[in-house]
């Protein structure tokens, strides 16, 4: 990466490549794969605990996007789930920049190790990329640059992340994206460095639009906040970036026009995904993180919303450096732009009201001048957080790279003042470090979709999970993805439409009353009362999925959930393989108009 100017904060130099930078990176990948290790040790039968339904979510993604691949299919849409409807991929985070590329690993290895791969190049990627813009394009030392970058990539939030959403770890553009921004400040070739700009929006709007939308706002904060500090510097910057950001925005617009149509009024696209107003808990940013070194997994279960979503956990050891390095660096404006960056960040992050240790005060956030926008409507309020991760991480490099200049310059005790300085980093960042992610063996794939029992039942039709798979049980689609993707599946785990005239989100397929009695009978354990009206709605439902049969796996409550199908059916099934199937063929067979006809009425 050649460096440039930076305007504000630094000057850049020209660094040679040397072997220290490459064992940062080394370090970067050695500490990727200790906190993916579980995953590694067991890629055939080992599943990420914390990620709920979510691994197997991406590995479905990542299988289906393969398979397109392979086929030379259209890789927005599929209707191996929620069967006949499907699934509009683009309007899901099925990422096509990582599906598609590793392609060839999917086919040769499965998808786990494609997941597997895209959290350990993620985290090693992210505080690399941060880590090469710090020290070859900001000029800041490696050693600060090397505490950045790993800052950055390892942040207790991100690794929070890695347990199930690789989009909010593979991050590794952001950094490059904010370099060739403040470059186009200065650039006296805007269109040129616009059309770069627009390249890599677009190549992160396949890695994840979500990321991007969040990295933007952020960059946008702290670009006020240093404009209000420094207007008569930014005021010379403001034509050329406008220049390049059009053009920039104009690339983006062709390169993905037709995807991002696809996204919002394509087939099964859906208007917004409401996540509720509540945000962070203020006692949440002094709390440890469950995957820290001085994990506190009950505070993290009362200020989270999951173990996937822990946003704001730095701990109180941070935030006291945080407020001292904000005091100590007030007068360098780089510094204190930074500082109030973070600030906002984490005050939107707050929601609607502010929250702390779980008391409602009366302090209103900002959130509720803001919820309603275009886009922000869809966003998870928490999440405004991870905007801190990187302006902290900057702000850690900047000090660091203070405090080394100063004592490099003092008359005696240069070593013990550097032992001091890297003495307080680690005893601040040593507790909020990442662990090994828990990891454990999943359960068996029956042996009617690993051994092909289902190829004697299945003709063209889909197969219905009792319970029918969804956000709080997708193991289906683990065994979908075991059968080689032979097959569709009723209903499933995805985002799609509500069918409500808002074209609101939701997380699975809209729900039928088979579906939802089956849902009932699973959580309950008791047999469903079952009569004409109840037959009648199940077989149209199945005329609907256009099943050919349907399937009850091992299940707690096996025997309540056996007894209602049964009664629905009015057909005892049989036990094939390690499930209970019935075949329900002589009920779906059906001409295509009628078929057409039910699709449409849907």
């Amino acid at each position: 990466m050649r460096p440039v100017p930076l305007a504000f904060g630094g000057v850049a130099r020209r660094v040679r490549w040397v072997r220290a930078d490459f064992l940062v990176l080394l370090g970067y990948l050695v500490a990727a794969l200790v906190v993916i290790g579980p995953l590694w040790m067991d890629l055939r039968g080992g599943y990420l605990v914390n990620s709920m339904q979510d691994q197997n979510m991406w590995e479905w993604f990542f299988a289906v996007t393969a398979r397109k691949v392979a086929e030379l299919e259209n890789p927005l849409t599929t209707d191996l789930q929620n069967h006949p409807l499907g699934v509009n991929l683009m309007a899901n985070t099925a990422m096509l920049g990582i599906g598609i590329p590793l392609a060839p690993v999917t086919w040769l290895f499965g998808p786990t190790v494609t997941f597997a791969l895209a959290l350990t190049g993620g985290l090693a990627g992210t505080a690399a990329a941060w880590f090469l813009v710090l020290h070859r394009g900001f000029g800041r030392s490696r050693p600060a640059a090397a505490l950045g970058g790993a800052f950055c990539g390892f942040a207790p939030p991100i690794i929070s992340h890695a347990n199930a959403h690789p989009n909010f770890v593979v991050l590794f553009l952001l950094p490059v994206l904010v370099l060739r921004v403040i470059r186009l400040g200065t650039s006296t070739r805007p269109v040129r460095d616009g059309v770069h700009i627009g390249l890599l929006v677009t190549a992160q709007i396949f890695l994840g639009e979500e990321p991007l939308l969040l990295g933007a706002i952020t960059f946008g904060v702290f670009a006020a906040c240093y404009a209000m500090l420094r207007p008569r510097e930014v005021g010379p910057m403001l034509r050329p970036l406008a220049r390049g950001l059009g053009v920039a925005a104009g690339v983006s617009l062709v390169l993905c026009g037709f995807p991002l149509w696809w996204q919002f009024f394509g087939p099964q696209s859906y208007g917004t995904l409401w996540h509720g107003l509540a945000g962070n808990d203020l006692a949440a940013f002094t709390s440890f993180a469950t995957e820290s070194i001085a994990g506190d997994p009950a505070a993290a279960r009362e200020y989270s919303l999951n173990r996937t979503e822990e946003n704001a956990f730095f701990g109180w050891p941070l935030v006291i450096l945080f407020g001292a390095l904000t005091i100590c660096l007030w007068r360098n404006v780089l510094a204190r732009a930074l500082a109030l960056a973070t600030l906002a960040l984490a005050w939107l992050s707050f929601g609607i009201v502010l929250i702390a240790g779980g008391a409602v005060t009366a302090i209103p956030g900002p959130w509720l001048l803001l919820f309603h926008l275009p886009l922000l409507d869809s966003v998870l309020v928490s999440r405004f957080a991870l905007g801190c991760v990187p302006l902290v991480g900057v702000l850690l490099a900047l000090a660091t790279d203070r405090a080394l200049a100063v004592i490099a310059t003092a008359p005696q005790g240069r070593r013990r003042l550097r032992v001091l300085w890297w003495g307080v980093l680690a005893a601040v960042l040593v507790p909020i470090a990442p662990t090994p992610l828990e990891a454990a063996p999943r359960p068996a794939t029956p042996a009617f979709f690993a051994d092909g029992a289902w190829q004697r039942f299945v003709t063209r039709g889909s197969v219905v999970v009792v319970p029918l798979p969804d956000s709080g049980d997708a193991r289906a689609l683990h065994w979908q993805v075991a059968a080689n993707l032979g097959f569709p599946l009723a209903e499933g785990y995805f985002v799609g439409p509500d069918g409500s005239a808002e074209r609101n989100g939701t997380y699975g397929a809209r729900r039928t009353r088979t579906s939802q009695l089956l849902e009932e009978v699973g959580e309950s354990g008791v047999a469903a009362d079952v009569g004409d009206a109840e037959r009648d709605q199940a077989a149209a439902d199945l005329r609907f999925w256009g099943a050919d049969v349907v399937v009850l796996p091992p299940h707690e409550h096996f025997g309540a959930l056996r007894a209602s199908v049964t009664a629905l059916l009015g057909d005892p099934g049989g036990p094939v393989d390690g499930v209970w199937a019935w075949d329900v063929r002589t009920v779906t067979q059906f001409t295509q108009p009628e078929r057409s006809a039910a699709v449409s009425s849907r």
